[in-house]
């Protein structure tokens, strides 16, 4: 009987643990969405915490093709219209990093502020 009372604690030790691993993993990401529709970034400004995985949730909601790029981020990602794709930034300080459509080169160019 104490044996399995031993594994029963144990079992449930190693359960809670992973649960609090993953939470914990989770609260190190930042989520934030962006859409493109024709060269038009919506919003126009991001804002993100320093220290942090961000993840830019990028939507083409537009007719044609858009590619988020930023060199100073060194990121691009093409998209097809009506896809939803992540850009994965690691963590940053503090700063502003423009982003801009690719394919649209006369529209405003994006921002994200990371604080």
């Amino acid at each position: 009987m104490r044996k399995n009372a031993f594994l029963l604690v144990a079992l449930f030790t190693s359960f809670f643990l992973s649960f609090q691993a993953a939470v914990a993993k989770d609260k190190e990401k930042h989520t934030i969405q962006l859409q493109m529709k024709d060269g038009d970034l919506i919003p126009l400004v991001l804002e993100a915490p320093a220290n942090t995985i961000i993840r830019i949730e990028v939507s083409n909601i537009g007719s044609g093709p858009a590619e988020f790029e930023s060199l100073q981020l060194r990121k691009e990602k093409v998209l097809a219209p009506g896809v939803t794709s992540v850009v994965v930034i690691p963590p940053k300080k503090p700063g502003e990093y423009d982003f801009f459509d690719d394919f649209h080169l006369d529209k405003p160019k994006g921002k994200l502020i990371i604080k």
